[in-house]
């Protein structure tokens, strides 16, 4: 992995320690390291992802900031007891989304092709650095508006034939879902500005507000790593929401 916080291999383009920071509340939560074990020194995370020393350092302040590790000075660092958390996302098709309100979807392949991991990718699928893996990128339209970017990494041990796959007949996301069912789902959503090439196709003009609403999710399926996901969506087209009863 590049040591930057604009990784241009990072599928996500999540900074290099929110990559980090998210690895690790995945492993923390699988018990990796126990209940209340012991995690890697910095150093071992520095070798294991790749990254400087500071982009550990800032991952790990910031988990032990949130409460998800405990650091003791000259000690190390320990994950801290699990706390129960309520997901208010679910995988679903965007068309079936779209058609539901009554609106027309359509979809345009960008591209679809065989990339080799880098470091931190191969981690977040349990690959060697260099592994091959899918790389898809889908302009989703509704009524010819484009309402997002879909930015997709997918592991070829859960989906062999991903490449050979007709993706103007059905989205990605429903060709996944016929493979499988996503167990384990993580994500994150947070406003950023993308860049030009992104605005681009967004059909972001000068006089269009230029924040956009990112989501970053992570799937697996009874156990295996599935897909590694960016979703850019226009702030004033597309808006994020939950209804559950608890």
């Amino acid at each position: 992995m590049a040591d930057s916080e604009d990784d241009p291999g990072a599928p996500a383009r999540l900074p290099l320690y929110q990559q980090v920071k998210n690895d690790l509340v995945r492993r923390i939560a699988a018990g990796v390291w126990g209940a209340e074990g012991r995690l890697p020194s910095e150093h071992e995370l520095t070798a294991a992802f790749g990254v400087s020393r500071m982009t550990v350092h800032r991952a790990l302040r910031e988990l032990s900031a949130e409460g998800i590790v405990s650091r003791i000075q000259g000690v190390g660092t320990f994950a801290c007891a699990v706390r129960p958390r309520q997901e208010f996302l679910h995988v679903h098709d965007i068309a079936e989304d779209i058609t539901a309100r009554g609106h027309r979807h359509r979809l345009r392949l960008i591209t679809l092709e065989s990339v080799r991991a880098s470091a931190a990718q191969a981690m977040g699928f349990d690959l060697r650095a260099g592994a091959k893996i899918f790389h898809s990128v889908v302009l989703h339209f509704e009524d010819d508006v484009p309402v997002q970017l879909e930015d997709r990494l997918v592991s070829p041990k859960f989906a062999p034939d991903y490449l050979d796959a007709d993706f103007t007949s059905e989205t990605t996301a429903r060709y996944l879902l016929r493979i499988g069912p996503a167990t384990e789902v993580e994500h994150t959503a947070f406003a950023a500005t993308p860049d030009a090439d992104i605005r681009a196709l967004l059909e972001l003009g000068p006089t269009d507000d230029p924040a956009c609403l990112i989501l970053w999710r992570r799937t697996w399926s009874h156990g295996v790593p599935a897909t590694q996901s960016q979703f850019v969506h226009p702030g004033t087209r597309y808006s994020l929401g939950s209804r559950s009863t608890v």
